[in-house]
């Protein structure tokens, strides 16, 4: 399975007020299936939906669908970075609507402050899943499984290499429901990177690790 993210540019953000309480939040289209993205990723409708209900009862319901700031490396939540919490996510035809309140966190006080100061940011949806090319684009199968549906991300209008994070080439596996790097990619990967000076040293090591995880 691989880790498959989108940027979305459709949203906005606006505060509500309560009495004396100010809260801020994201609104607007989070993911979208049936379309070519600009990675050449297109999600069946069945597909993307069925994952959005599986997500909104798992998570969205229980209060516990959190987004980060920034890209992160791999599909878990890292809770010392969740900079907001999902709130609200529904079907509109093939769009997803998504609407998030930001924290009173570290990283969700920074995204008020970029807010604040006029800075332009987007969401980006992440997840896992195998990919089948047809017809010049890759659709999403259906093991696709959503880890967020919004993280905040800066310079959406970049380029797709932005998109493309370095942690997209690689393999995840279920492990007893705890979703982990598949060892055999990490392995190459440490391998292909050593210095040639250290390289038989790294590939003792890496047997080594790789005989622990049997």
């Amino acid at each position: 399975m691989k880790l498959i993210t989108e940027i979305n540019e459709d949203i906005e953000f606006f505060v509500e007020q309560k009495g004396d309480n100010k809260s801020m939040y994201i609104n607007g289209v989070f993911m979208m299936g049936e379309t070519k993205n600009r990675n050449g990723r297109i999600y069946p409708h069945d597909i993307l939906m069925n994952e959005v209900k599986r997500y909104n009862t798992e998570y969205v319901d229980k209060n516990r669908a959190f987004g980060e700031l920034g890209h992160p490396e791999g599909p878990t939540i890292n809770l010392e970075r969740v900079s907001h919490m999902i709130k609200e996510l529904k079907p509109d035809g093939n769009s997803v609507i998504g609407k998030a309140k930001i924290m009173d966190t570290p990283y969700g006080n920074i995204v008020k402050n970029l807010i604040n100061e006029g800075a332009k940011l987007g969401v980006s949806s992440r997840g896992m899943g195998s990919l089948e090319e047809k017809g010049g684009a890759n659709y999403v199968k259906d093991d696709f499984y959503l880890a967020t549906a919004a993280d905040i991300v800066a310079d959406p209008s970049a380029p797709d290499a932005f998109v493309e994070g370095i942690m997209e080439g690689k393999e995840w596996i279920w492990d007893n429901g705890v979703i982990k790097e598949n060892i055999i990619s990490k392995i190459s990967k440490n391998i292909k990177d050593a210095p040639a000076k250290n390289l038989e040293e790294v590939k003792l090591r890496a047997f080594n690790s790789f005989l622990s995880n049997l």
